[in-house]
């Protein structure tokens, strides 16, 4: 008979092949395999996977095609990673913010239980193992420099307040950003408050 659905062996086999064309370390969420069954179908065949040791569930609906280590082992995905993943494929922007930001530049050595990126996508969040991630639905300004260095300062800053912008983090950041990068934040200095503005044309100017 044609028209005939596929059996699930069929269906675990392509979404595996899929998953390793994405390449080991890949984050993946149900919606990335809709194109080869129903979402039932889609789950059915994950959890079999997952049983069958060819992907790790990281949390409900995100599973992981792990990076193996000789020695560790699976290697976990970064916040990021799984952000993206979250996102989805289609054109939702993501912007680090708050703590998770300061330590992206190295401005904090804290590392958040909670780590928040802004998107102009719904707001979502996922607990995986001690770490929360959230995606904030925030205004289209906010994301106006999403995904630039600039983004990225102005998260920072806007974490750390005005007064705990030190020379010594003023130093650190002007010898670990290119001076090339550096000058591009001049581009978008109208997007950042303006106690930032200061900041963002020593870091231009300045050869480091």
């Amino acid at each position: 008979m044609n028209g005939r659905r596929k059996s699930p062996q069929a269906t675990d086999s392509v979404i595996l092949a899929t998953i390793r064309r994405r390449g080991s370390g890949a984050v993946l969420v149900p919606a990335d395999f809709l194109e080869i069954g129903s979402r039932e179908a889609v789950d059915v065949a994950l959890h079999r996977l997952v049983r069958q040791g060819a992907i790790r569930r990281l949390a409900r609906g995100i599973y992981h095609f792990p990076k193996m280590h000789p020695v560790l082992g699976p290697l976990e995905p970064s916040a990021e990673e799984i952000a993206t993943a979250l996102a989805g494929r289609d054109r939702t922007r993501l912007q680090p913010s708050g703590a998770y930001a300061a330590n992206a530049l190295g401005l904090s050595e804290q590392v958040p239980a909670k780590v928040v990126f802004l998107t102009d996508g719904p707001t979502r969040t996922v607990k995986i193992g001690p770490t929360t991630i959230q995606l904030r639905r925030t205004t289209p300004k906010n994301m106006e420099a999403a995904g630039r260095l600039s983004g990225l300062l102005i998260q920072a800053l806007r974490e750390l307040g005005q007064d705990h912008v030190t020379p010594a983090r003023m130093t650190h950041l002007k010898q670990t950003i290119p001076a090339d990068k550096r000058r591009m934040l001049l581009k978008d200095i109208r997007l950042a408050p303006a106690w930032m503005h200061p900041i963002f044309r020593e870091l231009a100017e300045d050869e480091a």
